[in-house]
């Protein structure tokens, strides 16, 4: 057992020479200390600073200039370590060694440091730099981490020795790689191995025999080849575009920005930028992003569930009182009671829950314990809901494409066969028609299998995030994209999202004797007051006047109410010094600033002896601050929601003009004044704020005794007899585009619902004025304590007319989202606090503010408005609902394209003489890639049009293939099966062709491929509605890519006609030619218009119902089925084994009436047997076989029974369910 803690004293007397790898010294008395350490904690620093085999590597850092390396401050954490934390000599030595200031943070002015600190002189005396290694440098098993080189700029020596707070970034896949995997399709490597034996035999038949002309037999084996490695290098280079398009989204995500303290001054900066030695303030509502040790604060409480697994809220203790502690019993003192709650440790990944505080920076980027996981957002994006759909989508396509392969295949076979005595070619030349009747069935399949489905999705997903980027929506969950365009409804926040969140005092009331501003007319009057109005006498005067009246007491009892009782402070942004925090805070902050002559906050909270900080609750709308005032009394300064703080107060500012502080009792007549005062700002829209305050003479006063963290929720029990200091009415007006967009969200079937935290009064006449509270379409404005009462029956009923609820709590907040999902609406949310994290969760779509939001609301949200702009959600719902027209448009452009492509090569091929398709494999692999790839680029990126938003959203339950697509489908593809079918088959005598001539035959066949290829690029422009709408252009020139890829597939249309004779076995086609090959291609508009026009409703009535129950489309059926049975049968084993088990065990000599007996209780009534088990006999049960793990199962059941019957002493006959063997006689009932 390793020694106990050894004393100071101990400490310097004892060389390291001594310490020995047990952690024990080799002659060291048993310290004073020891009967006390023996009782609990034990203070062990031999082992403190022990490297790990994994970060040995972290120990060695060439030309330190500090007095650690990161291995030893690694050692804080995983596991906390107190040890770690006294062997570096605390927080002073933290301080000292990192070369930085607890007070001032980090210098602005820091590039190289000069000369360089030794541990020596910072850790206690004695104590091993290196742990159980004593003074020796470990060496590393594995080379250490390169160095990162900043030749010039800030902190370079600090980056050099601790690096800066990035990861490394996830190695992508290289170009190699991506191609390769684009290969990898069994389709693929089935026709490269076809080319490969169509390339031999062609080389054979060029080269190995003799012609009267020039041979090209190896060309279409070529070809085919071509066309793979096009097929292969257009989807690699898709897949490399996705790729750098989602890293880039990553890299966005992850960055944010924090406060630290440099120089003396609170400044932001990029998680990126945060050093060792930072200074690092924290916030209820952080998501730490490094480690550290606490310097101070006010009950701060770190949630650290993610990070260590611990489900309780810890509390952090200052760092000064832990080393005070520690210290103590190093000297041989008792521990103190409850020493495993002093924890100094702040962890990357904790979330704050409550509270302020400072942290000193120990560990950041690949250095901290959990940074690597919390920070980093290079994860591999999961498939969405709409990708897994079409993955199904897809395999049923290739399965039926593949049916039709083999059959087409088979069918061709057969008939070569029959041909084989008749035909006098050579073996060379059988061999060839035998390789075109297999290519000519692999290429079906090519041409059936949709590889263009997966990337349509991925395209339209990767260009919609990309573009909505642009648009301040940052996409961080990419499911979320999709969904957005079916959402339903909103529950969007009022401040800052719908308002600007730039708030300025407007008005405010001192007591009862002096006011300014908040008289203009309200947006409406509330029903209630106007019956009884009460009148206004509370003198007002301007501004200027106001605070002239004010004595210079009542001026500091201000200025203290709103600076100290702040989490606010002073700072530079963008070069200007202002106020960054709440921006309720920061309108007070500038109110005491311009008017009450008011010094700097730090300058004001430093004056102040602030003892207790009790944070903002929203459960209870207040927060507060206790101060000692020089008197000895304590003085607790509250301020939130003002008829909550109204009502708590029962006296008032008497004579705000006198030099000593007096007050007043308020009568029933003030506190009707003072309620009107609030109704009146609310009904101008101004946020009404009160502020109180109550003097004790002891703090903590005996009602809080025995609680050693004073919360709000604790607060409360001494939170009356307050004095009311004043109400303030704040104006946040509202952004110029919410109106418009709530217009938008009307006419897209959205429903609009303000949820805030203000009073009713100021949340319906806002939501009012930007027109979401519609009272005369039964709209109905609630508060929070009043909805969070109603039963689940009141609420669904409630619910879909509930247009404001005010004075909500997040709790609120969830139970409308788990409402309104339980009435089967798509709910986005929005959200800014810790406390919304539950509601962002639940809702479909979670919206996070970008610049209000806290870090643990940006992390449980699946997008973040950069601008915390309602109109950017607006824009949201345009792209989602964009991402499903992209899919369903390329979808309805493929499938006809499915259709027609096979069905045209499986009737040609059979109808040929030659067995040959009239579209041979290279042309349709053309084909395929244009299908597949061209059409997924330009119909994928279609940006969402004004006309986007005039149609109701999509059910969750919508079929991905609706009857309008289905329409289309079967039309079009009837359509170009009937051109091209009539041109294969009249084409000779209808245009006048001699097909005894090869080259009229060649030409006939030329035109067939070059009127099916126009007849795709017209139908793709058709595609590009879905509705019935007759304008096929509209918006297309907003898209330029459309148009792009539109000539490219004519230029590569044009080009092969021209000079791809040879490879795609045609004939460079005539004038009137080309002329008829476009005008049949352009038929599929005309076409499009008319099937438009045939009336859905009819369309639906003509499609049977039919359920395909046959193979491959009841695979899935079956599978569940068989789960199904499996899982009745798992049911029925464990309630017979319990029946019986009951029986055997009910006495000696039962046998099988009691078992009988004691399985009526067994087996539950409510859940008869199948009829099954009892209709058929003991022989046919017994060979069910239902898997080798169940039949263990059953026999090990038989054995377990079968041994409590003969341990009892009577004799049981039993089987398992399933096995065979006779159930108990209520089985049969």
């Amino acid at each position: 057992m390793a020694d106990p803690a050894l004393s100071k004293d101990e400490l310097e007397s004892s060389p390291t020479t001594t310490l020995h790898s047990d952690n024990a010294p080799a002659t060291a008395p048993a310290p004073s200390a020891g009967s006390a350490n023996k009782r609990g904690f034990q203070l062990n620093l031999h082992d403190a600073l022990s490297p790990d085999q994994t970060n040995e590597d972290m120990y060695d850092v060439p030309d330190n200039r500090f007095a650690f390396s990161p291995g030893q401050l690694a050692k804080l954490f995983n596991p906390k370590s107190l040890d770690a934390f006294y062997a570096l000599g605390g927080l002073a030595g933290l301080e000292k060694g990192l070369r930085t200031d607890r007070n001032a943070g980090l210098s602005t002015d820091e590039t190289t440091l000069d000369g360089n600190v030794a541990f020596e002189d910072v850790a206690p005396k004695g104590t091993p730099k290196y742990g159980d290694r004593g003074n020796v440098m470990p060496t590393a098993k594995t080379a250490p981490q390169p160095a990162l080189h900043h030749p010039d700029g800030q902190f370079v020596d600090r980056k050099r020795v601790f690096r800066d707070n990035r990861l490394p970034e996830k190695k992508a896949k290289s170009l190699w790689e991506l191609a390769w995997i684009t290969y990898n399709d069994k389709v693929l490597i089935l026709l490269t191995a076809a080319a490969v034996v169509s390339l031999a035999l062609g080389l054979y038949q060029t080269f190995g025999i003799e012609h009267d002309g020039a041979s090209v037999e190896w060309i279409e084996g070529v070809a085919i080849m071509v066309a793979i490695f096009i097929v292969v290098a257009v989807g690699t280079l898709n897949d490399w575009q996705m790729q750098r398009q989602f890293n880039t989204l990553n890299k966005k995500a992850g960055d944010r920005t924090v406060k630290v303290i440099r120089s003396g001054k609170s400044v932001e900066v990029s998680v990126f930028d945060i050093m060792v030695g930072d200074v690092m303030h924290l916030f209820a509502g952080d998501l730490v992003p490094v480690d550290g040790i606490f310097i101070n604060g006010h009950g701060v409480k770190c949630d650290e569930s993610s990070a260590t697994g611990e489900s309780d809220l810890l509390k952090k203790v200052p760092a000064d009182e832990v080393f005070a502690a520690l210290d103590n019993i190093a000297k041989g003192g008792t521990p103190p009671g409850g020493i495993e709650k002093l924890d100094p440790f702040i962890i990357s990944g904790a979330k704050v829950n409550e509270g302020t505080g400072t942290f000193l920076v120990t560990a950041v980027g690949v250095n901290s314990s959990y940074g690597r996981i919390m920070m980093s957002m290079h994860t591999d994006q999961e498939d969405t809901p709409l990708q897994k759909k079409l993955n199904r989508l897809a395999d049923g396509i290739a399965w039926f494409g593949g049916g039709s392969a083999l059959l087409l295949f088979v069918i061709l076979l057969i008939k070569f066969l029959a041909q084989l005595p008749s035909n006098n070619g050579t073996p060379d030349e059988k061999g060839q028609a035998f390789l075109r009747i297999f290519i000519t069935a692999v290429t079906v399949v090519v041409v059936a299998v949709p590889e263009g489905l997966p990337l349509a999705v991925t395209l339209a997903l990767a260009f919609a995030t990309t573009r909505m980027m642009k648009d301040n929506n940052l996409v961080r969950v990419l499911k979320a994209c999709e969904t957005m365009g079916n959402a339903t409804t909103v529950c969007s926040d009022k401040t800052g999202t719908l308002t600007q969140n730039m708030m300025t005092v407007l008005a405010a009331t001192l007591g009862k004797s002096l006011s300014f501003g908040g008289t203009d007319a309200p947006l409406e009057e509330d029903v209630e007051k106007a019956a009884n109005p009460v009148e206004i006498d509370v003198p007002n005067v301007p501004v200027g006047e106001f605070t002239k009246s004010l004595s210079n007491t009542t001026k500091q009892l201000l200025i203290q109410s709103n600076a100290v009782n702040s989490t606010a402070f002073e700072g530079d942004v963008d070069g200007e010094k202002t106020f960054i925090g709440s921006k309720t805070e920061v309108a007070l902050l500038t109110l005491c600033r311009d008017h009450l002559g008011a010094g700097s906050v730090q300058e004001e909270r430093a004056n102040a002896n602030v003892v207790q900080v009790i944070p903002f609750d929203s459960a209870v709308k207040y927060m507060a601050t206790v101060v000692k005032l020089p008197s000895g009394k304590f003085r607790a300064y509250a301020k939130g929601a003002s008829e909550i703080l109204l009502s708590k107060c029962i006296r008032v500012i008497a004579e705000p003009a006198a030099e000593e502080l007096t007050t007043t009792e308020i009568t029933e007549g003030d506190r009707a004044v003072l309620s009107q005062t609030i109704t009146s700002y609310a009904g101008q829209t101004l946020r009404t704020i009160g502020s109180s305050y109550r003097d004790f003479d002891v703090w903590p006063p005996p009602e809080l005794a025995g609680h050693d963290d004073v919360t709000a929720a604790v607060f409360d029990k001494v939170h009356s007899d307050m004095t009311l200091v004043a109400i303030y009415g704040i104006k946040d007006p509202l952004r110029p585009s919410v109106i418009d967009a709530i217009k938008d969200c009307r006419r897209a079937g959205v429903t609009v619902r303000m949820v805030t935290g203000d009073n009713i009064l100021t949340g319906r006449a806002i939501a009012r004025e930007c027109g979401i509270y519609k009272p005369e379409e039964g709209g109905i404005a609630m508060e929070g304590p009043v909805f969070r009462r109603k039963s689940e029956e009141e609420l669904k009923e409630l619910v879909p007319k509930l247009q404001v609820l005010a004075r909500s709590s997040p709790e609120d907040k969830r139970i409308l989202v788990r409402t309104l999902k339980e009435l089967g609406e798509t709910v986005a949310v929005t959200g800014d606090g810790t406390n919304d994290a539950p509601a962002l969760k639940m809702a479909d779509i979670g919206f996070a503010m970008g610049i209000a939001g806290t870090e643990v609301a940006k992390e449980a949200a699946s997008i973040i408005l950069m601008d915390d702009n309602f109109a950017s959600i607006v824009k949201g719902i345009s792209w989602g609902r964009a991402v499903n027209d992209a899919v369903r448009k390329f979808l309805q452009f493929q499938l006809t394209v499915n259709v027609t492509a096979v069905a045209l090569t499986f009737i040609s091929s059979i109808a040929s003489d030659k067995e040959e398709s009239v579209l041979n494999a290279v042309q349709l692999l053309w084909v395929n890639l244009i299908m597949d790839t061209f059409a997924a680029l330009a119909l994928a990126t279609d940006p969402p049009g004004p006309s986007i938003l005039d149609r109701m959203p999509d059910k969750k339950s919508a079929n991905l293939i609706t009857v309008r697509m289905g329409k289309m489908i079967i039309g079009q593809a009837i359509v170009q099966l009937a051109i091209t079918l009539v041109l294969n088959f009249a084409g000779p005598q209808l245009l006048g062709y001699d097909m005894s001539r090869e080259i009229e035959a060649t030409h006939l066949k030329t035109l067939i491929f070059n009127t099916f290829v126009w007849l795709q690029i017209f139908n793709m422009i058709n595609n590009r509605r879905l509705d019935n709408k007759l304008n096929f252009f509209e918006g297309i020139t907003r898209n330029w890519f459309f148009i792009g890829i539109a000539l490219i597939m004519v230029g590569g249309q044009v080009l092969i006609i021209y000079v791809g004779d040879a490879a795609f076995r045609i004939k460079p086609l005539y004038g009137w030619e080309w002329g008829m090959s476009i005008g049949l291609g352009a038929i599929s508009l005309p076409a499009g218009a008319v099937i438009r026009l045939f009336p859905d409703a009819w369309a639906a009535a003509m499609v049977p119902h039919v359920k395909l129950n046959f193979w491959p489309f009841n695979l899935k059926s079956k599978k569940k089925a068989r789960r199904a049975q499996k899982e009745a049968d798992d049911v029925e084993a464990g309630k017979l084994e319990k029946g019986l088990g009951a029986g055997a065990g009910a006495g000696a000599g039962a046998g099988t009436s009691a078992a009988s007996e004691h399985s009526d209780d067994s087996f539950e009534p409510s859940q008869p047997l199948r009829t099954l088990t009892s209709i058929r006999g003991k022989r046919a049960t017994t060979h069910i076989r239902r898997g080798f793990r169940e039949y263990m199962h059953d026999q090990k059941v038989k054995v377990k029974v079968k041994g409590r019957g003969m341990g009892a002493g009577g004799k049981v006959d039993v089987a398992a369910p399933g096995v065979g063997g006779k159930l108990p006689e209520t089985a049969g009932v």
